[in-house]
This record gives C-alpha cells, structure tokens and sequence, in this order.
C-alpha cells in the first residue's frame, strides 16, 4: 500500500507528465522482451528526426498486422495449401455404446 504522500506525489507527476503530452499506460509482453519494449517508449519520448524515424519503422511494421474482419479467411487463401486438393474428409462414427 502506498501513503497519501505517495499518491499524492504520483498525481502531480502525472499531471506533470499529462501537461507535456505524455500519458502512462500498461503494456502486456513476454518478459523478454522487457527491455527492449522500454528502450522504444523512452525513444518515443524523445524529440527530433531520429524520433520520426524510429516511429515511422515501427508504423511501418505494425500496419502489416491486419485487425480487418476476416483476416484469418485472407491468411487460409494464402496458404501454400490453396488448391492442392486434399481429401479431408472422413468416416462418420455415431461414438460408442454406454450402459447407464
């Protein structure tokens, strides 16, 4: 538990941060990636042209990820799979006899 010194502390600073455009927000990753995860977010904080870079590449790299609806159905039709015509099915089993 923290104080009501601390709290009060951790308002101003965020109010402090918000006032310079910054906003603080929680980021689920692997833990490996920890550190590299923060290396980035204090580059973003940054300003200048390496800035821009940086967060251009990673726009880049992250508008190939599709969040469309039907983004697994265009990931399927460009499966090397697509027309090599396997035979899927199966014999239909009605399953087993149970004494109850």
């Amino acid at each position: 538990m923290s104080t009501a010194a601390q709290q009060k502390a951790n308002r101003i600073y965020r109010a402090r941060l918000e006032q310079r455009g910054f906003k603080r927000f929680e980021v689920t990753a692997r833990a490996t990636d920890r550190d590299l995860l923060r290396a980035l977010a204090r580059r973003l904080t940054e300003d200048g042209p390496d800035v821009d870079q940086t967060r251009s590449a990673v726009r880049e790299l992250v508008a190939n990820v599709s969040s469309q609806p039907g983004g697994i159905l265009l990931a399927l039709r460009r499966s090397p799979l697509v027309g090599a015509d396997l035979d899927l099915s199966r014999e239909r089993i009605n399953g087993r006899r149970v004494d109850l």
